[in-house]
């Protein structure tokens, strides 16, 4: 997909500023508001545009712990990989999951109210799963950085 200046700027804002008004990002890119709102429109149409989403506390909610967890499976067979990937999607409290390449099959990320929550999403949902042989975690301490999305970078 090849995207021009004015795309770039309505992808960052809308990244930013997901609930900003179609006049205020027609105004923020030099656009009077229908032809932003089609080009808003093509970028979903075009997928660039996934979704909008509210970012929420996960304190606020009562999730108080996130767990990074290390994953290697007993066979990386496509269909093995598929069924585990599917499996996980049906854990509310995981994440996110990526596929590695290396010693390590999966990474996840867990959330948890606390630590007997996380504990017993351990023991009964993720080290019995198939195929799974071996789980190592790590509990985050703190977050130093988060930003949700990609960097769209400005083309002159």
């Amino acid at each position: 997909m090849a995207f021009d200046r004015i795309d770039r700027q309505i992808l960052e804002l809308l990244q930013e500023h997901g609930r900003m008004t179609n006049v205020e990002l027609a105004d923020r890119v030099g656009l009077t508001a229908p032809p932003c709102l089609r080009r808003v429109r093509t970028l979903e149409e075009r997928g660039a545009i996934r979704g909008y989403h509210a970012e929420l506390d996960p304190a606020a909610l009562g999730y108080t712990i996130t767990v990074f967890a290390l994953v290697s499976l007993r066979s990386q067979a496509e269909a093995d990989l598929a069924a585990f990937e599917n499996y996980v999607a049906g854990i509310p409290e995981i994440r996110e999951c990526h596929m590695l390449n290396g010693e390590i099959d999966f990474i996840l990320k867990i959330v948890a109210t606390d630590l007997k929550s996380f504990q017993e999403i351990l023991t009964t949902h993720l080290t019995p799963a198939p195929n799974v042989a071996s789980v190592k975690t790590s509990l985050t301490i703190r977050t130093a950085k988060l930003m949700p999305g990609i960097p769209v970078i400005q083309v002159p």
